[in-house]
């Protein structure tokens, strides 16, 4: 089941991400859609759900191929004013203008849900540190690559997404390990 909803997900993420990148008339709409770290937490809330490692890189894939198929219907569909039947090699171009990102989709997709079920199985702070990392620093990361900025307040308010991440897995590793310790409140009898 966690695979279907992956897909439907997936294709859902995609898509949107890609009608948000044709939104020009807001210029944060397509600052938004530009943003590479979501892609990354896609597959690894998919890969907290799993408690085996071979289903979470497996899921994190789905997820990932899955959003790629919807990012690519959407930028050839008609919504986006492009109609396939009056030049079927559309297709093929879109692909082999993405080879790298369809190749990194393939690294990244497996790897994130693998920190994704770290961070489920075992409260893994590397895990933690990737995700939230990756959120946090990506604004910094575009300007040192001399991408060209977007509006600040989308810089802004992703650089505060990753700081609650970050927030968020210390308050709750430090309880799971509490709770784990002798004498904690989760301690059995």
């Amino acid at each position: 089941m966690v695979y279907l909803v992956a897909v439907v997900v997936g294709l859902a993420f995609g898509g949107g991400d890609q009608y948000l990148g044709s939104l020009v008339a807001l210029p944060w709409a397509w600052a938004v859609s530009g943003l590479s770290a979501p892609w990354l937490v896609l597959p690894f809330v998919f890969g907290c759900t799993q408690s085996h490692a071979r289903r979470a890189a497996l899921v994190g894939l789905v997820a990932t191929a899955s959003a790629l198929v919807g990012y690519f219907a959407m930028t050839l569909s008609p919504v986006e004013g492009v109609h396939l039947g009056s030049n079927p090699r559309l297709v093929v171009g879109l692909l082999q203008s993405n080879v790298a990102v369809v190749l990194g989709g393939i690294l990244t997709g497996p790897l994130y849900g693998l920190l994704g079920q770290g961070w489920h199985v075992r409260r893994a702070w590397l895990s933690a540190a990737l995700v939230a990392g990756a959120v946090c620093l990506e604004p910094l990361a575009e300007r040192a690559a001399g991408r060209p900025p977007g509006p600040s307040v989308v810089w802004a308010a992703e650089a505060a997404a990753g700081a609650a991440m970050a927030a968020f897995f210390a308050v709750t590793g430090r309880a799971s390990r509490q709770s784990a310790s002798p004498g904690g409140a989760g301690r059995l009898g």
